[in-house]
Order: C-alpha cells, then structure tokens, then sequence
C-alpha cells in the first residue's frame, strides 16, 4: 500500500475526473500551503540544531550546483525538440529546474514510513534547489532576448529571495535551528504531528488541481505532456547520480532523488509570470502540476526508491 497521504491525492483526482462539487476553499488552501512550507523549514531547522558544520558546505554547494545545470539542460530540450519559444522555453526550465514542496514533503513521509536515515541538511536541499533555476532561466532568457541589465537581475534576485516559500522556509528554519528542540517544544509538537495531516489536505487540493487541468485532455498539446512524464525518469537518474557521489544517507538520497525529478507549481510560476511576460504560465502549470507531479507522488517516489536500493 502507498503512504496514507498519496490516498488524499488519488481522492482528490478522482473527485476532480468525476466533476464532483468538492474544493478546497483558496484561503484554507494558502493556509494549509503556509503552514505546511513553514513545519518543512521548522523540522528541518531542528534537525540542524547543533548539526550544522563547514564539512556540509561542498555537499550543500554540489545540491545547488544542480539548480544551475538543470535550466540549462532544459531550455536547448525545449526549444528544439518541443519547438517552444524563447519565453516558454525558459519558463519550462525555471519550472523543472526549481523544485516542488509538495513533493518534498511526500518524499520525506515516505522516507520516514521506510525509516530510511535521513540527514539533518536535508531540508536545506530544498531551499538551495528553490533558488538558482528561477534566477539561471529569467537570466538566460533576458540575456537572449536583449533584455539584460543591472536593474532586470536585481529585480529577479529580489523577487525570488522574497517569495513566500522562500521566506517561510528559510525562516522555518533559522527558527527550528536557533530555539532548538528544548525552547521549540510548545510549538513543535503541534507542527511535527500535524504535518502528515496538513500534507494529507494539501495533498486533496493538488489532487483537485491536477484533475482540472487534464479536463478536458489538451491533446494538442501531448509534446508537453510526454516531457513532463519523461523528464522525472531521466532528471532523478541525474539527481541519484549526485546522491551517490556525495554518499548520501538511504533517506536523504531518495528525497534529493524526489526534488531533483519534481517541478515547481508555486515559486516558478509567481517568479516567472512576473518576470516573463510573453511566457504562457499555464503551459508550464499543465506540465508540472497536472502530469509531473502526479507521476512522481503515485508512481515515481516508490521507483527511486527501489532504484536506490538495487
């Protein structure tokens, strides 16, 4: 049987597929996105609680290195093998190249149902992967569109550094690492056995959202769809690749592996929409929320672990 927080998600595309009158009201949905993006900081900032050393700095530099090279594997892909525009081709790269929380978080549940090791830093891959593909696509698309200037980047870096994952995960995590569990505890508990719950809705709402986005199927745009199903299978080769090079724990691998394969749904599409124009967002939404993100919570997740484990 798959984690009980991939259930939540199958319910909510099949309530989807079926036209069902359920939803997920939009504020409870920021809520739940605010308060789950928050415990995955917080957890892991008590985790790095008297963990954090320099000997992590050439890990934590080859996990970001990572959000560099893969916008640019991808734009080429997508400018010539899916004949997309400059606007678009970088916008998939920024989407593919950044990462997903929701899938960060499913990937942890089920590290921790297999009781896979997992180390403390881990949480900081997502915040490093968050980053660099957003900022690495709108510049390469600025600097090829002719559009490249001191004030452009400074309002990438801006917009990027300032987003709401960004500012609630990494404040997550300065809080977690610097009270510490003991001066953490009449909060901690409340976060840490929350999560699975607050996952599982979220999880409903993703579920709902992928579903309307395949209703009906925009077949036309299938070169899209087959990207989005192929591109995990080969970027997680690429993300267990560095896992095993950095020798990574059984648990932290397979998250890495996750994150590494998963597309961004929430900070690419806000960074990108205002960045980029001429970009068509809910291209880039079809692809990593309704096709990549299913794939990786119902099908992908247990593949790299298996994968991992050969």
């Amino acid at each position: 049987m798959p984690d009980i927080v991939v259930a939540f998600f199958a319910l909510g595309v099949v309530a989807g597929l079926a036209r069902s009158d359920l939803q997920v009201p939009k504020a409870a949905y920021d809520t739940l996105g605010i308060l789950l993006m928050l415990t995955i900081g917080f957890k892991g900032g008590l985790a790095l609680h008297g963990n954090l050393h320099w000997q992590l700095v050439p890990e934590l530099l080859a996990v970001a290195s990572l959000g560099v090279v893969i916008p640019l594997l991808c734009y080429p892909l997508a400018r010539r093998l899916l004949r997309l525009d400059q606007a678009n081709s970088a916008s998939l790269a920024a989407h593919y190249g950044s990462v997903s929380a929701g899938t960060f978080a499913v990937a942890l549940a089920y590290a921790q149902t297999l009781q896979l090791e997992i180390a403390p830093e881990t949480t900081l891959y997502l915040v490093l992967l968050e980053l660099p593909a957003i900022i690495v696509a709108i510049s390469l698309y600025k600097r090829l569109a002719g559009q490249s200037d001191g004030a452009s980047h400074g309002s990438v870096w801006h917009e990027a550094l300032t987003s709401r994952g960004v500012v609630l995960l990494t404040g997550g995590v300065l809080i977690g690492y610097f009270y510490g569990p003991e001066r953490a505890a009449p909060v901690s508990e409340l976060f840490i056995h929350a999560f699975k719950a607050l996952l599982a809705l979220f999880l409903l709402e993703m579920g709902l959202c992928a579903a309307k986005a395949l209703t009906p199927i925009p077949w036309r745009r299938w070169p899209v769809m087959l990207f989005a199903l192929v591109a995990p299978l080969v970027l997680a080769s690429l993300g267990a690749f560095a896992a095993t090079a950095l020798e990574l724990p059984a648990g932290s691998a397979l998250i890495l592996v996750a994150l590494v394969a998963s597309a961004s749904y929430i900070a690419a599409p806000a960074a990108i929409g205002a960045a980029i124009e001429k970009a068509d967002i809910g291209l880039a939404m079809l692809a990593s929320l309704a096709v990549t993100f299913p794939f990786n919570v119902l099908v992908g997740i247990p593949l790299y672990a298996r994968w991992l484990a050969a």
